[in-house]
């Protein structure tokens, strides 16, 4: 029940930041795919400050943002990612257009990071300690296809 009302909150929170973020004229999937993007650094970043001792360590809090993440992980990848909407082709991404051509592997990493988010997900409830080397696996996830796929600001 939590994982489906965590996905409802995902999807609606998607919804909400794609219609409401965007003054520019950028394709749906793109705002959808950063609304996505969003909602990911709002809740690593719960569970960071919690895992650095910037907050206070709240179990029910971090168990909710781990769940998100793993929410997040399941939305289908392929439909936010049409060709035509990179670095080079539209204005408002970061996505660089290598992507396109690697799309497997950016599906594989995007697999990766919701393998992670999973056992970040089974420690969140276990305290400060236990969050720490799990939120570095989700880090590093990300790290992947950032590196390869995302333009700097």
């Amino acid at each position: 029940m939590k994982t489906i009302i965590a996905a409802l909150s995902v999807a609606g929170a998607l919804a909400v930041t794609a219609t409401a973020s965007f003054a520019q004229d950028v394709p749906d999937a793109v705002k959808a795919r950063q609304g996505q993007f969003r909602i990911m650094a709002i809740n690593l970043g719960i569970l960071g400050d919690m895992a650095r001792g910037k907050a206070e360590y709240d179990a029910e809090a971090a168990q909710n943002a781990a769940d998100t993440l793993v929410a997040i992980s399941g939305v289908h990848q392929p439909t936010l990612w049409p060709e035509g909407t990179d670095t080079m082709s539209i204005d408002g991404t970061r996505a660089e257009p290598a992507l396109w051509d690697n799309l497997d592997e950016v599906l594989s990493k995007w697999s990766d990071f919701g393998e992670a988010a999973a056992q970040l997900q089974t420690v969140a409830a276990d305290g400060q300690e236990a969050i720490g080397p799990a939120i570095g696996r989700v880090g590093d996830a990300c790290k992947a296809c950032h590196d390869e796929y995302r333009a700097p600001e």
